[in-house]
């Protein structure tokens, strides 16, 4: 689930928080660093639940106005092809999500259920709802195509609840768009006869990921008065004060991947920095940064100190 860009990031805010501070513990940060990446499998979670939570709340509305005193044909008589959905029903039944949710204390949408109302209320008032429930036939892939729209145009980039997340735990906010696309991605892959684990994806691609934010981080500390050094004889006519702390911490864990990590093609670190400049530094960023990295990157060629295993990773 968690690619490699997203652990570039998050090493990234751990180095750039340690220069705030006066003094540091590498193995205290280090914990950070793993505590923040795992929080963004809590948030999946929490997105998840939410459309659990929502297909809830439609059902306890057609019960409550079926319920009235004075109910109405349609309320007793409700159209409940929203309620019966096959997708959220599927969702709804995972023994698997509710037993990690429940592990983990995520009871979010329990606790501030008003969030839950907010995109209820909403789906409802579109148009793509109305078009649905138009709909006579209903089938799974017509159930899920309604879902994936709905959370896409709807739930994802809903300001109210993305404010809700900025106030609950302020590293979401970098997490979430990386979320949003993988559950939208498990639900495409989520068929009738598919396994209750297709929800829950390993949060490491594989061992070797697992281990690149640990050594990614203390490679870059543990090397930082190298890195400086390599910047400041490289950039004469910069002051090292005048370099922006975002772009100094980018640099100097580029240059950690191409000297430390022999695996990593020069042109992938390149490419993956640059690309994290442009998201969390200035405008210009990621030219100075490439000017800088290109300097370097031929200079350790002419010098041979790049050692990099494989073919084609230069």
């Amino acid at each position: 689930m968690l690619n490699r860009r997203h652990i570039r990031v998050k090493v990234m805010q751990t180095i750039y928080a340690m220069g705030c501070k006066d003094q540091n513990d590498l193995q205290k940060e280090g914990k950070f660093t793993g505590d923040s990446i795992a929080q963004l499998y809590n948030l999946y979670l929490l997105m998840l639940d939410l459309l659990v939570e929502v297909h809830a709340f439609a059902k306890a509305e057609q019960e409550k106005h079926a319920n009235k005193i004075l109910a109405t044909e349609a309320d007793k008589n409700p159209n409940t092809k929203f309620t019966s959905n096959l997708l959220l029903e599927k969702l709804s039944s995972n023994a698997l999500l509710q037993d990690e949710l429940d592990k983990r204390k995520l009871n979010n949408w329990r606790l501030d259920d008003e969030y839950i109302a907010i995109i209820y209320n909403e789906i409802v008032a579109s148009d793509l709802y109305a078009a649905y429930m138009e709909e006579n036939e209903q089938s799974y892939k017509g159930d899920k195509k309604f879902i994936i729209a709905c959370y896409t145009e709807i739930v994802a980039p809903n300001d109210k609840l993305y404010d809700y997340i900025e106030d609950t735990r302020l590293t979401w906010l970098d997490d979430l768009p990386m979320v949003n696309m993988a559950v939208l991605k498990r639900l495409q892959k989520l068929k009738p006869t598919s396994p209750e684990s297709t929800l829950l994806p390993a949060l490491y691609k594989n061992d070797e990921d697992k281990s690149f934010s640990t050594d990614l981080l203390e490679r870059t500390i543990t090397n930082d008065e190298f890195l400086t050094n390599e910047i400041v004889v490289n950039t004469p006519n910069w002051d090292k004060d005048r370099i922006a702390d975002v772009d100094l911490v980018l640099i100097k864990m580029a240059l950690c991947e191409f000297l430390k990590f022999p695996l990593i093609p020069v042109k992938v670190t390149i490419n993956e920095y640059l690309e994290i400049a442009k998201e969390y530094s200035t405008p210009k960023s990621s030219i100075f940064i490439n000017g800088i990295l290109d300097k370097l990157v031929k200079k350790y060629q002419a010098n041979n100190v790049l050692k990099k295993e494989g073919r084609g990773l230069m």
